[in-house]
């Protein structure tokens, strides 16, 4: 790890990466592409080491509560954590300020600061989003090889569900002729109908690769998957979109059990969800004493 003081944390949409790279080691990372410009290696992880205190500023000055987000590009549930509790710090500061919270995360270490969701639940809202790619637990290993399986993000999200924090699920990436089957999806789907997830954000089956990625990904196809490389070669090329020979099917099958347990689906509607911000606190105020919200 090396650190480093920045000069801003929030984005123009409200969100934050605490850290910079990632120790996970899942072998289809676009975290990993040149575009990023992260002129480090990639497991040489960047402590932001003034983000608790550029968070509380922000927040301190914002005229309007709003939903800040964690996740989406560094996971705040790395190894470091645990020793630095730099996500924590920022989810005190979140909760303080009477904020909302969108976090995603592959990792169960989420579960460390559940003290924290569940109060910034209570106030506002705190919505959970969990990675699921891969249903069989030995496959997972090999392609999310340093983080928490597939079985234990889904007691991660029975966890929630139990403390009555919504969760979303991205079903992403799925890996051309590796998981995108019938019944890594179906699986997958299972975990998120008894969990009870509120949605499911799937841009389609397949998997995006750009300079950065796309190297590491061949290396690992080689050193795990003999053979599959040139096969990714011969079917896409160096495009940027690699989508399934089964796309359309998969993506019925989760249409079709999204409606049937009333799971949100279409990637616009998900993201309104998590953009949108609850003050339940204020709700609670305006309705009197004695009287229900129906009344």
């Amino acid at each position: 790890m090396h650190e480093v003081e920045v000069k801003g944390i929030l984005s123009a949409k409200n969100g934050m990466n605490i850290y910079r790279g990632c120790t996970h080691g899942c072998i289809y990372c676009d975290s990993r592409s040149r575009c990023y410009q992260i002129n480090h290696d990639f497991e040489d992880i960047e402590v932001k080491t003034n983000a608790p205190k550029l968070l509380e500023d922000a927040l301190r000055r914002k005229r309007k509560k709003c939903m800040v987000a964690t996740g989406a590009m560094c996971d705040p549930y790395i190894h470091l954590e645990e020793s630095l509790r730099n996500t924590r710090k920022c989810l005190e500061i979140i909760n303080t300020y009477g904020f909302g919270l969108s976090i995603q995360t592959k990792s169960a270490r989420i579960l460390k600061d559940l003290d924290l969701l569940k109060d910034i639940n209570e106030k506002t809202k705190c919505v959970v989003q969990m990675t699921l790619t891969t249903y069989d637990e030995d496959l997972c290993r090999i392609i999310e090889p340093n983080v928490s399986t597939t079985k234990e993000r889904f007691e991660v999200l029975k966890v929630m569900r139990d403390n009555g924090i919504p969760t979303v699920v991205w079903l992403s990436p799925i890996l051309p002729f590796i998981n995108d089957t019938e019944e890594n999806i179906r699986g997958i789907l299972k975990y998120c109908v008894e969990a009870k997830v509120h949605g499911v954000i799937c841009f389609g089956m397949g998997v995006t690769m750009r300079e950065g990625n796309r190297e590491y990904f061949y290396k690992k196809l080689d050193e795990y998957f003999p053979g599959m490389k040139d096969r990714y070669i011969e079917r896409y090329g160096y495009s940027y979109e690699l989508t399934s020979a089964d796309n359309e099917k998969l993506m019925n099958i989760v249409r079709d059990v999204c409606a049937d347990n009333d799971i949100l689906f279409g990637v616009d509607q998900c993201f309104e969800y998590l953009h949108k911000f609850e003050d339940k606190k204020s709700y609670e105020q305006l309705v009197l004493p004695g009287l229900s919200s129906d009344s």
